[in-house]
C-alpha cells in the first residue's frame, strides 16, 4: 500500500510529493515460507531450477547449465572445506591427547625418580 502525501512549501511556491512504501507483504511471504520449511527465495531450488531445460529424444544426458555448474562447484568447495576442517579437528584432538599423555608420563617419571628410603627406614617400611 502506498500513500501519496502532498505538502506545499510556501517559500519555494512548489508542491513536493513524497511516497511512503511498505514491504510488509514481502516480509509476511518470507515468514510464511520459513514456517513451512520452504526456502525464502522460491527460485533458489526446485524442479524448474534443478531440472534440465530440454531433453534429447535419443536419451542422451543434457549438458548442465551455467548456474547448475556454479552450484555444483560451490557445493564441492563446501564439501572439501568441511572435510579439511574435520581432519584439522581430529588432528587437534589427537595432539591434545598425546600432550596430556606425555604430561602424565613425565609426572609418573618424576614420581618414580624421587628419593627412596634406604637403610633402617627401608627395613622398617618393609616390616609394616
Amino acid at each position: 500500500m502506498s500513500i501519496l502525501l502532498k505538502c506545499p512549501l510556501k517559500s519555494l511556491q512548489t508542491t513536493v510529493f513524497s511516497r511512503a512504501l511498505s514491504s510488509t507483504a514481502a516480509l509476511s511471504t518470507k515468514e510464511w515460507r520459513a514456517e513451512r520449511g520452504l526456502p525464502a527465495n522460491r527460485n533458489a531450488e526446485g524442479i524448474l531450477t534443478d531440472g534440465p531445460d530440454f531433453t534429447y529424444q535419443d536419451g542422451r544426458p543434457t549438458p548442465l547449465l551455467h548456474k547448475q555448474m556454479k552450484r555444483l562447484k560451490r557445493q564441492r568447495e563446501y564439501a572439501t572445506k568441511m572435510v579439511e576442517l574435520c581432519s584439522e579437528l581430529d588432528f587437534a584432538k589427537e595432539r591434545f591427547k598425546k600432550l596430556e599423555e606425555a604430561k602424565e608420563q613425565e609426572r609418573q617419571q618424576i614420581i618414580s625418580n624421587r628419593l627412596k628410603p634406604k637403610g633402617d627406614a627401608l627395613t622398617q617400611r618393609k616390616r609394616k
